[in-house]
């Protein structure tokens, strides 16, 4: 994998660049559509490619590793082959999903022991098995496994934690570096920084991270649960140290204001499932601002969703339309909402690296904020 950086913003620390992989090139800042089983809920593969634009998605490794499990993607000749999308993917180590089980797991300087949420069965997840299996699924761009913390972990077990996170980085890299990819393809390995809201540990996070000359990094356990504004600040501290001529993935952030606030810290990699489970349940981004579409007010609204928007879905169906259906719980509603959704927030990232290289961001940026966090 090879990044290139091409802008940096003189009134901030936003950056334009360009990722090239074996399965294609990514223009960044991007945001990447989460597909935990192998699938984008409620979006076919075209539609990700001409409606939303994506230029790379997420597969999951805890829940790919269960379903549809580790034989099944192999014999596919992994997850690009299985699920017929042709892009860059980037599996997530699992770690977050098992940190998410706190009652069914259980944490050991070996790895993670966790019951499966499907049947109760018993797992063990070690640095070692995790890199065995994300090399199966074959993604592009694998994720260290790591402990997410609570955002509300006091310190002590948050270091304890970091610790724990940097033994088994160091593991990870070892068999990463140990083992080649199945499928004759190049792939890459990101650590992630923990270190929960306190800066010290984020500083040492970051900085034992930069020294291990990985192809990209990753910032994690953030939007956990503490506060926005400490989000920001903990993004600021490990941005400062992590190499800028290494990509920087922000994991699962956020609404449109974070992503945009994120780009401005000098972050270039984005998901979030936010798009399409908020658009399930009829909540729309917009340039413009947010709409709820089981609102009355969209009845007799006859307009299209979005004259300007990024995608068909936007001027072929009515506001009108589109209410109707969610009131009347049909499947096409949560289809255009997620695809809706999902192709504003690819259209967000793409436009910021616009104004990146025009030269104007942070004024774009300050404008557009206020636009995405209107209710409309």
């Amino acid at each position: 994998m090879e990044f290139e950086l091409l802008h940096t913003d003189i009134n901030s620390s936003a950056r334009a660049g360009t990722i090239t992989t074996d399965h294609g090139k990514i223009t960044t800042p991007i945001f990447m559509p989460v597909g935990t089983l192998g699938s984008v809920k409620a979006v076919h593969i075209p539609e990700l490619r001409t409606e939303v634009k994506a230029q790379i998605i997420l597969g999951n490794t805890y829940h790919l590793y269960l379903r549809p499990g580790l034989d099944v993607l192999e014999q596919a000749g992994g997850l690009h082959k299985f699920n017929g999308w042709d892009r860059p993917i980037l599996t997530d180590s699992g770690g977050f999903q098992v940190f998410s089980l706190s009652d069914n797991r259980k944490l050991t300087e070996e790895g993670a022991q966790f019951r499966s949420h499907i049947d109760g069965s018993k797992h063990l997840f070690t640095p070692e098995r995790v890199m065995d299996i994300e090399r199966i699924i074959g993604a592009d761009i694998m994720m260290a496994f790591d402990e997410c913390p609570p955002g509300n972990s006091d310190y002590n077990y948050a270091k304890k934690s970091l610790g724990l996170t940097e033994r088994w980085l160091d593991r990870c890299i070892k068999r990463f570096n140990e083992t080649e990819g199945k499928y004759g393809y190049r792939q890459s390995l990101f650590p992630i920084v923990q270190g929960c809201t306190y800066p010290d540990l984020r500083r040492a996070a970051a900085l034992n991270i930069a020294e291990k000359g990985c192809d990209g990094n990753a910032i994690g356990g953030l939007a956990v649960g503490e506060p926005t504004e400490k989000m920001y600040e903990m993004i600021e501290v490990v941005n400062e140290i992590l190499p800028h001529d290494k990509p920087r993935y922000l994991m699962g952030v956020g609404t449109p204001a974070n992503i945009l606030e994120g780009i401005e810290r000098g972050v270039d990699m984005f998901d979030c499932v936010m798009p399409t489970r908020n658009g399930r349940n009829g909540m729309l981004f917009t340039r413009h601002g947010i709409m709820n579409m089981r609102n009355k007010k969209w009845a007799n609204d006859f307009s299209p969703i979005q004259e300007d928007g990024a995608s068909d879905v936007d001027r072929i169906y009515s506001r009108a339309y589109l209410r109707h259906l969610f009131i009347a719980d049909e499947i096409l509603a949560m289809q255009i909402a997620s695809i809706h959704n999902l192709a504003f927030y690819v259209w967000l990232t793409q436009e910021a690296r616009e104004h990146i290289i025009k030269g104007d961001f942070k004024d774009w940026k300050n404008e557009m904020l206020i636009n995405v966090t209107r209710r409309l």
